[in-house]
């Protein structure tokens, strides 16, 4: 077992679930608030750490507007962005027309991944920029300095995401 100290109850079979109170909200806020600093929209921050800190990593809009007391409609904008940068999938419950949304544990994967093929693009517009230009002025010059570091990123963003990946491999073998 880790050092970190787990908060909340066990169930029946000894595992470990969570208190829907004050830490878990306090999780929440904070979390989501970081996740604002960082360039994420309030919302979408919100819903996501919630989503993360349930039990099951997925929840109903109705207990998303209830866990953190906003409008079925706040629920529905922030659930669509994140859905649609991969952070969040949508699923049926088996029965019923409703739908839980859900946590991926690879989400940040994923989401990294789709961003990595944003660079790609980017990269093909500053290679225009540099033709264009030419290194010989001085926003070919800066267009050149960008693309390198997102050359680089790209380079080094592979090699990470394969230490990851065997990492997990690790991991799910133990």
């Amino acid at each position: 077992m880790d050092e970190r100290q787990h908060h909340g109850r066990a169930d029946d079979d000894g595992r470990r679930t969570t208190d829907n109170g004050a830490a878990t909200s306090q999780f929440v806020e904070r979390f989501a608030a970081q996740l604002v600093e960082a360039g994420m929209a309030r919302m979408p921050a919100q819903v996501f750490a919630a989503l993360l800190s349930s039990d099951e990593g997925a929840l109903t809009s109705a207990e998303l507007g209830e866990r953190l007391k906003v409008s079925p409609a706040a629920v529905s904008g922030a659930v669509r962005h994140l859905a649609q940068v991969n952070m969040v999938s949508r699923e049926r419950e088996p029965g019923s027309r409703r739908e839980r949304y859900r946590v991926q544990g690879d989400q940040w994967h994923s989401a990294l991944m789709e961003r990595e093929a944003v660079l790609r693009g980017w990269q093909a517009t500053l290679r225009e920029g540099v033709d264009h230009f030419g290194l010989q002025t001085p926003q070919g010059r800066r267009i050149n300095d960008t693309l390198e570091f997102f050359q680089f990123l790209e380079k080094e963003f592979a090699l990470l995401m394969d230490r990851w990946e065997a990492r997990r491999t690790r991991a799910s073998d133990r």
